[in-house]
């Protein structure tokens, strides 16, 4: 029985995309499985969640983005053996004006004094001018690979600025600009 539970508790939070206590509570207490031991359901959930990733976004403030206030992001890397996806979170309403995005990205290695610096395109609109991402009513997520399958060489905290560079100043209708790292699973 309680091999039918971790198989049933893994199953069913191995697909979860945001882990939180409310998605938890709801798959557990809207399931037709009723679990009759706390302890039980709390081991087997534990066994088989891992958090392989980490996502830091930096509100904008009144959602206009000025170049002179970067998003910085930093993060610690133990793991140098491992190889993640790095990925640019961007979050825009559907009133924003362009259909991409230009923006100055830094990046600093531990130890390292100064930022290597480059200039990266994100293309926010298909061509037929619907938005790239996942949408809720008027609010745009986009999640772009800057760098996949990457080793980071040094342990230690690692450093991102994202830094609009586009004409207008402010840029506006940016929510939040931030950094999602993903360890790959092979």
């Amino acid at each position: 029985m309680y091999a039918k539970i971790f198989e049933f508790v893994c199953l069913r939070f191995t697909f979860v995309k945001t882990f939180s206590l409310k998605n938890l509570l709801l798959q557990v207490f809207t399931s037709r499985t009723v679990f009759t031991g706390q302890f039980f359901l709390i081991l087997a959930f534990s066994s088989c969640l891992q958090l392989n990733s980490f996502e830091q976004n930096v509100e904008i403030a009144k959602h206009e983005w000025s170049a002179a206030s970067p998003a910085e992001v930093s993060f610690n890397i133990t793991d140098t053996i491992s190889a993640y996806n790095v990925y640019v979170v961007l979050r825009h309403t559907d009133a924003y004006a362009y259909k991409n995005i230009w923006l100055n990205i830094a990046t600093q290695q531990p130890g390292d004094k100064q930022f290597n610096s480059d200039r990266f395109e994100l293309t926010l609109q298909q061509p037929d001018g619907t938005w790239i991402g996942t949408g809720l009513n008027d609010i745009w997520e986009i999640r772009y690979p800057l760098f996949t399958n990457v080793r980071f060489v040094k342990k230690g905290t690692y450093r991102i600025r994202l830094q609009q560079a586009m004409r207008d100043e402010p840029l506006l209708h940016i929510l939040n600009a931030g950094i999602r790292i993903e360890k790959v699973n092979r």
